[in-house]
């Protein structure tokens, strides 16, 4: 493998999904101030709203998740449909 091949912050950070609470780890350069405890280790944490563990393409569920209330936003504006 190549030296410096990749950047210097490149280290294992734990992504948590916030919508159903599944953590993994894996390698990455995103910025963070959060840490989190990890099978034993203490790693950065990455929040997410949405990933493959809660997303109904990969889940083949039909699940609403509303974490900004999007969703209350449209249906206040756009919900009375026209007759």
């Amino acid at each position: 493998m190549k030296k410096d091949l990749h950047p210097e912050n490149y280290r294992p950070v734990v992504f948590k999904d916030m919508s159903n609470g599944d953590m993994f780890l894996s390698r990455s350069t995103c910025k963070t101030s959060e840490t989190i405890e990890f099978e034993g280790e203490t790693y950065p944490l990455v929040k997410l709203e949405i990933s493959s563990t809660s997303h109904p393409f990969y889940t083949g569920k039909s699940k609403l998740v509303d974490t900004a209330g999007r969703v209350d936003k449209f249906m206040s504006r756009y919900g009375k449909s026209r007759k």
